[in-house]
This record gives C-alpha cells, structure tokens and sequence, in this order.
C-alpha cells in the first residue's frame, strides 16, 4: 500500500511542483490554507488524528517580506509557529513531517560561505522570517519524528518572478526586456526538480539526523547567471546592475546531506536554467497577461 502523504501550502511554489512529480508514487493529498487552515489549532488536530497521514510535507509558510505581499508583517512569526506547533502537537497521528527550513536561520547579517550545520545558533536573527524558522530548528532537536531540510535558494516553475532572481531573469529575456539585478551577490541555487528527489528520499527513508542542509554546494552570481540566460535567448539585451556593491554570499555546506544520500548528483546550472528559461518562452503568453496586471 502506498504511503499517505499530506503536502500544506499546496497553492505554493514546491507544493505545486511536489505534487506534480509525485501524483502517482503516494496516496498524495494537497491542501491550501483555503482547505485546510494550519492557524486552526482544533481544526489541525481533528483532520490529523482523523486521516492519520504516514508522511507530512509541510511547505505552507507565512512571509510578508514581498513588496507586493498582502500579508501583515507583523504577523510573520506568530503565524509561522502557529503553523508549525499546530501539526507537531500532533505528532503521535502521523508517522513523520518533513518541513523546509532557511538559511534565515543562521541569521542574515552574519552569513558567511559554505555554512554548515553547526553554525546554526552562532547567532539568533534579527528579522520575524527568520527567527521563526531558527525557533522550528530549535524545537525540531527535541522532536523524535520531525525533519528540517534547511532551504536556502531554491528555483523552478511557478515561482514568484517579483522576488525571485533566476525567474526574474528568465521572463525579463522571454519579454525582450533589459534584466534589471539590484545588487549582485552569490548564491547556492538548487533546481526545484533535485529538491523534489531528495524530499522523495526523505518521504521513504528514515534520516539519521534531524537537520540537514539541502544545497549544491556550488555559487554562482547573479550577474553570471544574466549572461547565461541572454546567452540562451540569443537576444542583445542590456543588463542593469543598480550598485557596485557586491551583496553576501549565501550558501552552505552539504557534505551531511550527501553522505546521508549516498551518490546524489545535483543537475548542473546551466541545463537547470535552460529548462526554465525554456518553460517561461513556453508560457510567454501567460507571463504576458501577467504584464498587463501590474
């Protein structure tokens, strides 16, 4: 019999993706906040104890940090934990949750190259993001059944191209328009299909730890990635960057995760890229209604 899984935030960026690669491995159901409110702690508790889930796959986050976001800033670490203490509470009604952390943890303004796991706690984060996800880490060492893959640049379909640098990129070539970076920085990128393997690893496998940090181990700039993607598009666009400053590296370790994985190879930069620069110039017509709106 197949596994019954639960994916939250299922209107979500990974949720959708997690869904579609996965729809047919697992008794799958995925639930947005409009199906299933996780700051209903009653609510939480009797879909919980009722379905018995073998596996959660919890995305469902509260981020306000957008321009363009609706959502009360002030509300950022009160409803991330609501949501996160809602399902633990839970805990002897499922066999396990897989939750996505941040490199938020280890606190923005001391980031510092190829973090690993035991920097975590080296400093407490000053912004509500990312100090509710450093108190899940917190909670997730005394949790026996909960798993925290720390997230750090994640990218794929259905991300929000405002916020999201790969994406931006990618529509900006799609559109013939010149790619506006504000600042250029390094980052550790993973493409949302590895990561949808490696949370495929953890749905049927049973970790040795409890926090691992989910990345390439590799960097690469933003300003690369540009001449990457205008490379592909075969277009002469201009690109924009709006200050000479060079912003913090963000990127962490990944021995743990490798080690625990055994032989896992990432997808390289450029082929990820080339799939979804290839994706957006396949859905040009939508992005371009999307033009209309803003």
């Amino acid at each position: 019999m197949s596994k019954k899984v639960l994916v939250t935030g299922g209107s979500g960026f990974i949720a959708r993706n997690l869904v579609e690669q996965l729809s047919g491995q697992y008794c799958l159901s995925s639930l947005n906040r409009q199906e299933f409110d996780l700051l209903d702690s009653s609510g939480v508790f009797d879909y919980l104890k009722n379905n018995r889930f073998d596996v959660i796959v919890h995305t469902a986050t509260y981020d306000a940090a957008p321009q363009h976001s609706l959502k009360d800033p002030s509300q950022v670490f009160i409803n991330n934990l609501k949501m996160f203490f809602n399902l633990t509470r839970c805990s002897e009604y499922f066999g396990k949750m897989i939750y996505f952390g941040s490199g938020a943890e280890f606190s923005r303004i001391n980031w510092v190259p190829k973090m690993k796991e035991d920097y975590f706690d080296r400093h407490v984060p000053e912004d509500q993001y990312g100090f509710s996800k450093y108190v899940m880490a917190k909670q997730t060492q005394h949790l026996i059944n909960v798993c925290n893959l720390r997230l750090f640049a994640v990218f794929g379909k259905y991300e929000d191209w405002r916020v999201r640098v790969i994406s931006s990129i990618c529509r900006n070539a799609v559109l013939d328009l010149p790619i506006t970076i504000k600042r250029n920085a390094f980052f550790d990128f993973i493409y949302i299909d590895d990561l949808i393997k490696i949370v495929k690893w953890f749905i049927d496998n049973k970790p040795k730890e409890k926090i691992y940090n989910v990345c390439t181990g590799r960097v690469v700039d933003f300003k690369t990635i540009a001449e990457k993607v205008i490379k592909l598009s075969g277009k002469n666009l201009e690109i924009i960057i709006n200050t000479d400053e060079l912003g913090s590296e963000y990127s962490g370790n990944n021995s743990l995760l490798l080690k625990e994985l055994g032989g896992f190879k990432f997808s390289s930069i450029d082929d990820s890229i080339k799939a979804l620069y290839d994706w957006y110039s396949s859905n040009k017509e939508t992005i371009l209604k999307t033009v209309v709106k803003e």
